[in-house]
């Protein structure tokens, strides 16, 4: 039993202690489990490495699921003599209800005998372990009472194997398979006589022995096909589970196809975005912060922390960002720049949320799962004052709202996560987002940002603009523009489309690039939203963490001035 993953050690100690006798296994299930050590290692599926390690043995191991019934892998002799009692349509019941009624029936009768002797008794099975796989189908999330009495009897049965003390004084193990806790019946989750057990993706050094030991096997060709050290290797495709990293290689070698850094990439990206059923998008991004006009200091302090990552001095780098400003501003191209030349994972939540019960937690923790073993990574949450729930929850989503707030809020104060997990947030309303979610110790830093604030930030940022669209702008071509008009980085991609429009319409000889533009600029009517867009600026200033980000005439304003104003505005927003 040496060698064995985190997760079999604690299930084997609380076991052993005779503390608990109910395990609810989750997370990577559908894995391989490396076994043993040395020239004995071996990797097996999670339900062989249960049967031959952690039940080698047992007496009697059973398994049920929905769709094969009850196998028994061990003891099938006294499992098969005493189902002889039962009518043969009986003995191979698919159906939950019917199923775990005789199983019950089964390990009542080994306790029973137990009992009475009060020694082993030949024919009794002392030793009994049951695996419910596929679990959420057994006994799902839902309500009792709403999910039917079959459901609610099977809730009622596994609950009495987990409570029960003769099960737990009897060798008697239970064991609950399934993907997500949030899809198992919170009132299994939540028993106190059961252990949630988590197994995890694998780690950098982990991936280092599975690529030895497909080496040394399968792909005895790998480190020369492979344009990268073996070590780098295992390295990127952390956040793959062992069956994932095989199919990714096996496509490459099996083709006849070099590993090259791009392709790994690129697999890498599909894979991840396949086992996270696209609730996770990978940011490809091709700019840098050297395509971002202006926002000098912000930018300076961008780096400053990519700096800080490479040299991987994590203790120093904050568990996350704001990035508030008017809609337009730049908030998203800012995340895609900085995450171009970051050189780590980036990637975008996607709608996690789901009308089913439950489904939007399950999909959290799925995503976080995938988060935590990337290694290092960016994790970018736009529109962030409605991705990220409220406190209280409301009525309307019977507290749904409240459930995503709170985990987000427990995994982003994680502080094993600092300089590994990385949260950037971007809103327009940073008021709307819990004041408990963005404080220091989750979103330490809190950039503001906002339209260019003179004559020649709008033509840098317009020749930015131009430079993102491809289109080959010089200064030369850029008309003077008048000082009042604010306008941010989408509306001057509006303004330069509109103005393209018309010299490609345009017949010959055209007019120069630059009086079109003239002309665009002069008939251009800024936002009627006014007074909308000066409160999206005056809450980003009041989010703001340091005063290096803000323009002149906004660092002049004393927080009672903000809060005065902001209260004019609000009946406005």
């Amino acid at each position: 039993m040496s060698d064995l993953p985190h997760w079999a050690v604690e299930m084997r100690d609380l076991f052993k202690s005779g503390s608990v006798a109910q395990f609810l296994l989750n997370g990577n299930v559908f894995d391989l489990v490396p076994a043993g050590s040395g020239a004995t290692r071996k990797l097996l599926p999670l339900r062989a490495f249960l049967d031959e390690v952690m039940f080698g043995s047992y007496d009697v191991v059973l398994y049920y699921d929905r769709g094969k019934g009850i196998r028994a892998t061990r003891g099938a002799d006294q499992w098969g003599e005493w189902l002889e009692q039962f009518p043969l349509d009986l003995r191979t019941p698919r159906a939950p209800g019917q199923a775990l009624d005789l199983i019950d029936r089964f390990l009542l009768r080994s306790i029973n005998l137990k009992s009475i002797t009060g020694r082993d008794t030949p024919g009794a099975s002392t030793r009994v372990a049951v695996v419910i796989d596929f679990a959420e189908f057994v006994v799902p999330q839902g309500n009792s009472l709403q999910l039917g009495g079959e459901f609610a009897s099977n809730i009622v049965r596994v609950l009495g194997w987990a409570n029960d003390p003769a099960i737990l004084s009897a060798n008697i193990a239970t064991v609950l398979v399934t993907e997500n806790l949030f899809d198992l019946n919170p009132l299994i989750v939540n028993n106190p006589h059961a252990s949630k057990l988590k197994i995890t993706l694998p780690d950098e050094p982990e991936m280092l022995s599975y690529l030895e030991s497909l080496i040394a096997t399968s792909f005895p060709d790998l480190a020369a096909r492979c344009e990268v050290p073996v070590p780098t290797l295992a390295k990127r495709l952390t956040g793959l589970s062992r069956v994932g990293a095989r199919t990714v290689l096996a496509l490459a070698l099996k083709n006849n196809q070099k590993i090259t850094t791009a392709w790994l990439s690129k697999m890498k990206k599909e894979m991840i975005e396949r086992e996270t059923q696209g609730l996770l998008d990978f940011i490809e991004s091709p700019f840098t912060l050297d395509n971002l006009a202006g926002m000098e200091e912000v930018k300076k302090w961008l780096r400053e922390d990519g700096q800080l990552l490479k040299m991987n001095k994590l203790h120093a780098l904050p568990m996350g960002y704001l990035f508030a400003g008017r809609i337009g501003t730049g908030k998203t191209f800012l995340v895609n720049c900085w995450a171009g030349e970051l050189g780590v994972p980036a990637v975008v939540f996607k709608n996690f949320r789901d009308r089913w019960v439950g489904a939007t937690e399950s999909n959290l923790e799925k995503i976080f799962t995938i988060l935590r073993a990337l290694g290092q990574v960016v994790v970018f949450v736009d529109e962030a004052d409605q991705m990220t729930g409220k406190r209280e929850g409301s009525d309307g989503d019977g507290g749904l709202s409240g459930r995503v707030y709170a985990m987000l809020a427990a995994e982003m104060s994680n502080t094993r996560n600092r300089g590994k997990i990385i949260w950037v947030f971007a809103t327009s309303r940073p008021d709307l987002v819990e004041v408990d979610l963005k404080r220091q110790g989750r979103l330490d830093v809190h950039i503001p940002l906002f339209p260019p604030q003179t004559k020649e930030e709008t033509r840098a940022l317009l020749l930015s603009v131009a430079k993102k669209a491809k289109f080959p702008m010089t200064e030369a071509d850029l008309p003077d523009v008048r000082e009042d008009l604010q306008l941010g980085g989408s509306e001057l991609e509006g303004v330069l489309v509109r103005a393209l429009r018309v010299f490609e319409l345009a017949p010959e000889p055209r007019k120069p690039l630059k009086e079109i533009l003239a002309e665009v600029f002069a008939e251009i009517r800024p936002s009627s939203h006014r007074a909308k867009l000066e409160y999206m600026d005056l809450v980003a200033v009041k989010e703001c963490t340091d005063a290096r980000f803000l323009p002149a005439h906004f660092r002049e304003l004393t927080p009672e001035q903000i809060d005065a104003r902001i209260s004019e505005l609000r009946p406005y927003v």
